[in-house]
């Protein structure tokens, strides 16, 4: 799914990883339109974390929630991470009356350290909460999270909070539609900039259909059609130069039908003989388009460096 235009998914990242936390003033009634969504998130969140809910240090898991929304680093190591999932799912298990694998029934719960468990639990919520967090009153939120999590008396009943959740979830999907169509022409604007600037470099050849490339090794082999197969090693970047694609990083070249990809490689590869080196620059009509792909954001100019290995 396009990162972009994760509008309506948001909520359910937010229902899918809660916790609660405690807050100092509660308050008594939720009189701006912030409070009651912070106030309906957190009972959402609440919902959901429930049956870890005891395991839980509530300071830190708000200082987990408060780091991920500033983007710090994370506060438990992967180690410590690891150890203290399997012990909490062990634990859950046991009080739904499961024997988890590879306990030996009647065996007493695993011992879990409360604050590793807030810092693990926060740091979930924290990135899932992050692209709303300026929408929240992390405090309200915390609030509706813990009082559902004790089954204490709620400040909305469940009419108000599906209403507020369908009002909300539309206005974070217009908002990032909105947000995704100005990223989207930008760099539209900017790929096509590049590109007419690129074209003038030595080297660069452009062919009608607006491709860029320049051969960095030439082959001696045949050229595949696009009806081929073909192995190849290559590695795929953005104009800033992250690379989200990688054949040299897995180790293992990759092998697919040429008439099966995008139409940018499509075209080029088909221009290369086996044994060649090629970069490409690849204009986002011939890529992704104006919907992107996962790490690939729309309109998005690629730069792709291929080794044509075999035509299988």
């Amino acid at each position: 799914m396009n990162k972009a235009m994760r509008g309506a998914a948001v909520l359910c990242l937010v229902v899918a990883c809660a916790v609660a936390v405690p807050v100092g003033a509660q308050v008594q009634s939720l009189e701006s339109e912030q409070a009651r969504i912070s106030y309906m998130v957190g009972m959402d969140v609440g919902q959901s974390i429930e049956p870890v809910g005891e395991d839980v240090d509530y300071a830190a898991l708000e200082r987990a929630i408060r780091n991920a929304f500033d983007g710090g680093e994370p506060l438990l190591s992967e180690q410590e991470t690891a150890g203290t999932a399997q012990a909490l799912m062990q634990r859950v298990a046991l009080r739904g009356g499961q024997t988890p694998p590879g306990m030996p029934p009647g065996a007493p719960p695993p011992e879990v350290d409360r604050a590793k468990v807030g810092l693990m639990v926060g740091a979930d919520i924290g990135r899932s909460l992050q692209p709303i967090k300026d929408e929240l009153d992390l405090a309200v939120v915390l609030q509706g999270l813990r009082t559902r999590i004790e089954g204490g008396q709620l400040l909305l009943d469940a009419t108000q909070a599906d209403a507020l959740r369908q009002t909300f979830s539309d206005r974070v999907q217009q908002r990032m539609q909105a947000e995704a169509a100005q990223a989207g022409e930008r760099n539209r604007t900017e790929g096509e900039a590049f590109l007419a600037r690129n074209r003038e470099e030595a080297g660069v050849q452009t062919t009608p259909s607006g491709l860029q490339y320049r051969v960095i090794r030439q082959g001696s082999g045949r050229r595949p059609v696009p009806s081929d197969r073909v192995r190849v090693h290559y590695q795929g970047a953005l104009l800033d130069g992250s690379v989200f694609d990688s054949s040299y990083e897995r180790a293992r070249p990759a092998e697919f039908g040429l008439n099966q990809v995008i139409p940018g490689w499509t075209e080029g590869v088909a221009l290369m003989p086996i044994g060649s080196k090629f970069r490409f620059w690849i204009p986002s009509g011939l890529g992704y388009g104006t919907r992107g792909t996962e790490g690939i954001p729309p309109n998005s100019t690629l730069v792709f460096d291929v080794e044509l290995l075999d035509v299988l």
